[in-house]
């Protein structure tokens, strides 16, 4: 069994791991498993436009990949935890990242409402599982 290696997002995610003792990244041989990414810049503030954070939880969803030596290409899985419902607007920025940073596959994908996420002001967070050749 391969021994696993974790990793921390520079910038918001030394700030998480030095606060609450949590890595952003998990890599076991070809396989790595994201922490919920939040829409949060490196001082762990979020936007007030739903669409922002979004976009801004896609991008660090992005940076914690990279990290771990991997990108949306490589994402299989996404769970998206969602606090105040469904409402349009959120499908269509979800649907329209995707087709963004992924380009050339569809993952398969959880949406989960939830009635709150780790600060109280986080409308979104995104999990991902992705897969390295």
């Amino acid at each position: 069994m391969e021994k696993p290696t974790f990793t921390v997002t520079p910038g918001y995610g030394e700030r998480l791991k030095q606060a609450l003792h949590y890595s952003q990244a998990l890599k076991i041989g070809n396989r790595i498993e994201t922490s919920g990414q939040g829409g949060w810049d490196d001082e762990l503030n979020i936007p007030q436009s739903i669409e922002d954070e979004i976009s801004q939880a896609f991008r660090n969803v992005e940076r914690t990949l990279a990290t771990a030596g991997a990108s949306w290409k490589h994402v299989v899985h996404v769970n998206s935890y969602h606090v105040g419902g469904f409402p349009p607007i959120v499908n269509e920025t979800m649907a329209r990242l995707y087709r963004q940073y992924m380009p050339n596959h569809a993952p398969i994908w959880t949406q989960l409402g939830v009635e709150s996420l780790g600060l109280p002001e986080m409308r979104i967070e995104i999990r991902v599982t992705a897969i390295v050749s």
